[in-house]
């Protein structure tokens, strides 16, 4: 049967790496300015190595020009789309039909992504980006399981579809928002969110003939994060969006750390395996999703939801509290190389939170959703191999020395700190 695509989140080269090394199939990136996470881009020379890297390997990059462009921004449009196809991307991402016309007139054979910022929630919508030159279609995440599967059943058989199966969700409708631009002068729809959705906010109210008369409506004292929704996660979805053969599964976070995307794409890799295989020999209904879930609660959340794919009427995708869940666990490191100057199974690591004699860490294997979890019994001084007890972390790249009970790591293993 068909394996789907496993698209993940690249906001720079290194997390690239990692995404892939993790198992994504391929990544989507931007360009400073021209996607909607001008945060989190690739200037040209990073997407050129990030492209060559991944065309080495058999993956791919697609690259999001997904703004909605005002006159001023074409020439820069232009020579982007050109830069994009002299270094080989393999599609470009866009919602815009004026910049579309750019691509399909300067960039004939690239191929055309139509970003879920288009707002595609019908059959109708997908015909009509298909005859105008898509070959693939990013769904609006609107989308109950249903219409999914109608759109599916009923498009062309060369339209590729794509949909989002996990991470951060606009309280816009998919991500067509003005409330970043009203309130701190930042367009979302060029590329610099301020994210105000998840500001906290206190509900007033007035009598119409005293306005000056001013109550509050929510009497928690920490008002209200009235605008912000619950991170999406389908995982126990698999089975239902592969049968369906959906041809390409997307996570969202090209702002997120290495650990957050070394979690996320290892779970959903190895989820999707294991039910190909068991679907290949009929026991597909042996295919259980707790423990891949359980996994995904290890990192930061907003809480989790299926938003509207089980249910288009869905009302628990509010995140009321602002809160992080899922805090007992925290990155903790990243394997640089083996150290055999003091022995056998000594690493060095770059550290990313403090790191102490008596730590449990649990190492994170690109191909085995098992953990092996370990107590820290030994630290070494980066640079004079001395013991230490603790380390705290300073500056960016900072590098201990660690004793790990096992022969097989290598460069990019991502390590999970327990609190």
């Amino acid at each position: 049967m068909k394996k789907p695509e496993l698209l993940a989140p690249a906001g720079s080269i290194e997390k690239a790496k990692i995404a892939f090394m993790y198992g994504a199939d391929a990544v989507y990136a931007g360009t400073a300015k021209l996607s909607l996470r001008s945060r989190a881009e690739l200037n040209i020379d990073t997407l050129s190595e990030t492209i060559e890297y991944a065309h080495s390997i058999g993956k791919k990059v697609y690259v999001a020009l997904n703004i909605y462009a005002h006159d001023e921004n074409y020439e820069d449009i232009e020579s982007e789309v050109k830069r994009l196809k002299d270094i080989g991307a393999d599609a470009i991402i866009a919602s815009d039909v004026g910049v579309i016309e750019k691509i399909k007139e300067i960039a004939p054979d690239m191929q055309i992504h139509i970003s879920t910022q288009a707002n595609t929630v019908s059959l109708h919508s997908a015909n009509f980006w298909y005859k105008y030159g898509a070959k693939r279609i990013i769904l609006a995440r609107e989308l109950s399981k249903e219409k999914i599967e109608y759109i599916m059943k009923n498009k062309p058989k060369d339209l590729e579809i794509e949909m989002f199966i996990h991470g951060a969700i606009c309280f816009a409708y998919s991500g067509r928002c003005y409330l970043s631009k009203y309130l701190a002068n930042r367009c979302a729809n060029l590329g610099d969110c301020a994210q105000s959705c998840r500001w906290q906010y206190n509900i007033t109210a007035s009598e119409v003939n005293n306005p000056d008369s001013v109550i509050n409506v929510d009497f928690d004292e920490k008002g209200t994060y009235l605008f912000s929704s619950k991170d999406m996660c389908l995982i126990n979805q698999i089975p239902a969006i592969i049968d369906m053969g959906v041809d390409s599964l997307k996570i969202e976070g090209r702002l997120k750390t290495d650990y957050y995307l070394a979690t996320v794409v290892r779970v959903y890799r190895q989820a999707i395996d294991e039910y190909i295989t068991l679907k290949e020999k009929g026991k597909e209904n042996e295919f259980s999703a707790k423990k891949y879930y359980d996994e995904l609660l290890k990192v930061k959340t907003r809480g989790l939801s299926e938003f509207y794919f089980s249910n288009d009427k869905n009302q628990d995708i509010h995140d009321l509290d602002g809160k992080n869940d899922n805090l007992e666990y925290e990155y903790g490191a990243k394997v640089v190389r083996k150290y055999e100057k003091l022995g056998n199974n000594i690493y060095i690591v770059e550290i990313k939170n403090k790191l102490s004699i008596g730590d449990k860490l649990q190492v994170l294997y690109p191909d085995n959703i098992n953990l092996n979890e370990f107590t820290i019994e030994k630290l070494y001084d980066e640079k004079n191999d001395e013991p230490i007890d603790t380390i705290n972390p300073g500056i960016k790249g900072q590098l201990v020395k660690i004793y790990i009970p096992y022969d097989n790591l290598y460069k990019g293993i991502i390590i999970r700190r327990k609190k």
